[in-house]
């Protein structure tokens, strides 16, 4: 029998028959203490055993004075009890830990062991056909497939052919940067920005910026700007066959619904750059920026 399996108090009687040395002493006291026993038990027959030691009183003592009685209770009680030596063993308490250790992953182990098996397993000729129709057919995607599938009897689920679909690499896109200088000679920025004047009114310039030459096509000023103020503004810079390709815009709500019909009628396509990225559109911000430091300051 092991250690975890003695009753403590019947183990420290135990311990407590044995020589007094110590090599032994150095093992039993670490055990019982891990035991929670703090001190030797004072319970039934060990009584006279635990006597016998504490009347050692000096430390150069390394055995114990027993008396006739104490000899004799041992001698009896071996002769009643011959296998007690069976049910001793003496362990660190390191040894204990590692075997609580040990118990823990076993248990835990066998509590997370497979009780039933998953997915079916897809043969290889399935998986073949999967890749074969994506590669001849790379505008499907996992839903058309599956439906072809499923047409010509074969069990897969719509999961299992997105597994098993060939990832066809998509083409990078261009940066922003990129797309501003491929379009240079057909685009053009928009932006309003405001002047305080000196009777704390506050007027709304509207500045229409080409990208060829950094060229200020036109610039007007009001109070109240609108869509309808804003659409003519473009309709004036851009007479008859002038109109470019690209319009390059925040998305303020001034550019409103009469705005984007007006523009689309002129067969222009309209930029917007991201929620607050003034960066995206550098070329009339620089201008806006400039005309603050050099002519409103």
């Amino acid at each position: 029998m092991s250690l975890p399996f003695i009753h403590p108090q019947l183990f420290g009687l135990i311990l407590c028959a044995l020589p007094y040395d110590d090599s032994r002493h150095a093992i039993a006291i670490p055990v019982l203490s891990h035991l929670g026993i703090q001190e030797p038990p004072h319970a039934g027959f060990g009584e006279s055993r635990l006597a016998a030691a504490t009347r050692s009183s000096s430390s150069s003592v390394t055995r114990p004075c027993l008396s006739n009685a104490d000899r004799g209770f041992w001698v009896l009680l071996s002769r009643v009890w011959k296998d007690w030596t069976r049910a001793l063993v003496l362990v660190k308490p390191e040894t204990v830990l590692r075997w609580h250790r040990k118990g823990f992953r076993s248990y835990w182990t066998w509590k997370s062991r497979k009780r039933r098996p998953g997915r079916p397993t897809i043969g290889p000729e399935v998986r073949a056909l999967i890749r074969k129709k994506s590669k001849a057919n790379p505008c499907w995607g996992a839903p058309r497939i599956h439906g072809e599938l499923t047409k010509l009897g074969i069990p897969v689920s719509q999961a299992a052919v997105s597994k098993y679909m060939v990832r066809h690499p998509k083409p990078a896109s261009p940066s922003w940067a990129s797309f501003l200088n491929n379009h240079l000679l057909d685009l053009v920025s928009v932006d309003f920005f405001t002047v305080p004047t000196a009777t704390f009114r506050v007027l709304f310039v509207f500045v229409v910026l080409s990208h060829n030459r950094r060229r200020v096509v036109h610039f007007n000023v009001t109070e109240n700007p609108s869509a309808e103020w804003t659409a003519q503004q473009i309709v004036e810079a851009f007479p008859w066959d002038t109109t470019p390709r690209y319009l390059l815009r925040d998305r303020d709500r001034v550019y409103g619904a009469y705005f984007r019909r007006r523009v689309a009628g002129l067969r222009i396509d309209q930029v917007l750059t991201a929620p607050r990225s003034p960066w995206q559109n550098p070329f009339v911000e620089r201008l806006i920026g400039s005309i603050r430091r050099e002519c409103l300051d």
